[in-house]
C-alpha cells in the first residue's frame, strides 16, 4: 500500500512540473519582492498574471514563450503567479486571469485578458509599446 501511494505521489509530482515547464521555463517568474525591480530593470516589459488551475493560462503560456523569443532584446517578459503574489495582483488590478500588462518605463500602457492568440498579443504589443515589426 505504502509503495503504491508512493508510486502515485511520484507521478502526480511529475504531472505537475511538466506543466509548470509548459508554463513557461524562459519566462521567467516575479515575486512581490522583485516585481518592483522588474519594472526598474525593463523598459519595455510584458507581465502576464497567470495561475497554474487557470486553462487559459496554460493556452496562452506557449504563445507568450513565443513571442519572448520573438522580442528577446527589445521587450522583456516575465510572469507573476496571483495566487503566490496576492499583493503585486492586486497593485496591478488583475480581476481576471490571463491577464498580460505591458509596461513602459515602470507604467502600465495596456493590457489584455483571455487566452488570445499569438498574432493578438503580437499586435497588442506592437501597439502599446509603438514598435514596428
Amino acid at each position: 500500500m505504502d509503495d503504491e501511494i508512493a508510486s502515485i505521489r511520484k507521478k502526480k509530482r511529475e504531472e505537475m512540473e511538466a506543466r509548470l515547464n509548459l508554463m513557461g521555463a524562459g519566462v521567467p517568474p516575479l515575486s512581490d519582492l522583485t516585481f518592483a525591480r522588474a519594472l526598474a530593470e525593463h523598459p519595455l516589459l510584458v507581465v502576464d498574471f497567470w495561475a497554474e488551475w487557470c486553462g487559459p493560462c496554460r493556452r496562452v503560456a506557449p504563445e507568450v514563450e513565443a513571442l519572448a523569443v520573438e522580442y528577446a532584446g527589445r521587450v522583456a517578459f516575465c510572469k507573476v503567479n496571483v495566487d503566490e503574489c496576492p499583493e503585486t495582483a492586486r497593485t496591478s488590478m488583475i480581476s481576471v486571469i490571463p491577464t498580460l500588462v505591458f509596461f513602459q518605463n515602470g507604467r502600465p500602457v495596456g493590457r489584455v485578458t483571455g487566452a488570445l492568440s499569438r498574432e493578438a498579443l503580437r499586435a497588442s504589443i506592437t501597439r502599446a509599446f509603438g514598435l514596428n515589426d
